[in-house]
């Protein structure tokens, strides 16, 4: 019997392929990054073709460099960037544009018209999410209006859209020559699209967009047990069951072996991304989080949750390194902070992208705020680390009054995870505990997760529990006073970032 189960992790800012083997303990990997394209303000961009080349490149080398054969895995799952968006035609492999990244606000007209005609609640009552730049419908309807002839071969049933799973899945079965045009639950909630109650792509909301159905993807569960097809006799992949198929912060709820109704993650990435398990029932929020489809495991019902979506957290870093210069590397940001004590009063909101969940008002844009001349690099550096943890306490705060749970402990994962400042300044300003599993890149865990369940290379959700350890735990040191003090001006400086851009 295979030895090992393997994971295509297609991020925002790199392809990674990682090998675990029954325990969960990452075997190998190889990662590539690939470029971010910023054609105007607002504008996040990737190449679909550099994306798949470096998909290829990073399974060759790893499978390469640890000696391993097709025949040693035991199934292939992908996890992926959600709601980024492509079309290509199926005829050529061709994309017609760059991918659109969840990143891009281009699509707010698009969304504030929605919310102005009243489809606004259709969305939230079916798919569960409120109209914004951020999910896939707008980018799609992008893409049909200003790239010429994609809408005639879209009718045709020639052009083919789909999320980063989807092109890769493509491409793995074969492409041109009969490559398998599908996604899951977790990918297709993502949309807006998709009705949350039937699973299925719902009519209506098709209609919102002009969206002709002929172009979207079938939709399966997160794991299948035969497989959504294999990779051709070529391929390093040739005759592994591609079995799991989650979005990447779904992948991670169960990479943290978030099974039970009441437990929460948060992962730490490009963005941060908190999801709290509600079991077999859509909750529909009220204080601005997302309904979103957990993980559905073939013959099973699906399993959903509640999102907070933040859309700057480790890009906010990446900032730091790449626009200011005053890092060479993310994990200087925490060396940087280090020298001082506190951020003196100093106030960093990232919303580059406008401010997602809880807010959702794509006319604000970053700040930085209570700056005098006293403050020195390392206090912006020290603002920004902050600003990922006050962040995240927006999202539980909304959370809590949503489900009426309120949070004991946080799981998290992710490369912001290694930043050990980060992560007490999150258990000072939350007032829990913070724990690090001993797997941190639990999102290319859980789609293994998935894809070896599926194949029964392990049993049950149970026996994927006892891989779970702790890495490190951080408790919260702050007072009462102080973490409060500190979540009030955090909401002054919200309040500065608003009605910057004018949204029609």
């Amino acid at each position: 019997m295979a030895d090992y189960v393997a994971a295509i992790d297609q991020g925002t800012t790199s392809t990674r392929f990682m090998i675990f083997d029954h325990g969960g303990n990452e075997v190998g990997r190889h990662q590539l990054e690939h470029a971010q394209i910023l054609p105007k303000a607002g504008w996040v961009e990737h190449s679909p073709v550099e994306i798949w080349e470096r998909t290829r490149s990073v399974v060759a080398t790893a499978m390469n460099q640890h000696h391993l054969k097709a025949s040693d895995l035991a199934a292939l799952g992908i996890t992926n960037q959600r709601e980024t968006t492509l079309v290509w035609n199926r005829r050529t492999g061709r994309p017609y544009y760059n991918a659109i990244v969840w990143q891009d606000t281009r699509t707010d007209k698009i969304a504030s018209a929605l919310e102005r005609e009243g489809k606004g609640d259709v969305i939230r009552a079916k798919a569960g999410l409120p109209p914004a730049t951020y999910f896939s419908a707008g980018k799609v309807q992008w893409i049909l209006e200003n790239v010429e002839g994609v809408r005639a071969d879209a009718e045709r049933g020639d052009a083919l859209f789909g999320t980063m799973d989807t092109w890769v899945l493509w491409n793995l079965t074969g492409g041109t020559r009969g490559g398998v045009h599908i996604t899951d639950v977790t990918n297709a909630s993502r949309t807006m699209l998709m009705d949350l109650r039937t699973l299925d792509w719902d009519d209506e909301l098709l209609s919102f967009f002009s969206i002709p159905r002929a172009m979207l993807p079938a939709i399966k569960p997160s794991g299948l047990p035969g497989g959504y097809g294999e990779s051709p006799d070529v391929s390093p992949l040739a005759g592994v069951p591609l079995a799991g198929i989650l979005g990447d912060q779904q992948a991670a709820t169960v990479g943290q072996v978030c099974f039970a109704e009441g437990e929460a993650k948060n992962t730490y990435g490009t963005g941060n991304f908190m999801l709290l398990n509600t079991g077999h029932r859509p909750v529909a929020s009220q204080h601005g989080l997302l309904t979103t489809v957990a993980y559905q495991f073939a013959g099973e019902e699906p399993v959903y949750a509640l999102e907070g979506s933040i859309a700057v957290t480790g890009s906010a870093v990446q900032w730091l390194r790449d626009q200011l210069h005053i890092i060479g590397n993310a994990a200087e940001s925490e060396t940087l902070a280090r020298r001082v004590e506190d951020s003196a009063g100093v106030y960093f909101v990232p919303a580059f992208s406008g401010l997602f969940a809880p807010y959702w008002r794509s006319d604000a844009r970053g700040a930085i705020v209570g700056l005098a001349r006293f403050h020195t690099d390392a206090h912006i550096a020290r603002a920004a680390l902050e600003a990922i943890c006050y962040q995240s306490r927006d999202v539980v705060e909304a959370m809590a009054k949503d489900s009426g749970v309120d949070l004991a402990v946080l799981k998290v994962d992710g490369g912001v995870t290694a930043n050990s400042l980060c992560m007490q300044t999150q258990a000072d300003v939350l007032g829990v505990s913070v724990i690090r599993p001993k797997v941190a890149e639990t999102t290319a865990l859980g789609a293994a997760y998935a894809a070896g369940l599926a194949v029964g290379f392990w049993r049950d959700t149970d026996e994927l529990r006892e891989n779970w350890n702790q890495d490190e735990r951080w408790d919260p040191e702050w007072d009462e006073e102080r973490r409060e003090a500190g979540y009030a001006d955090w909401k002054r400086a919200v309040e500065r970032t608003l009605d910057w851009v004018k949204v029609d």
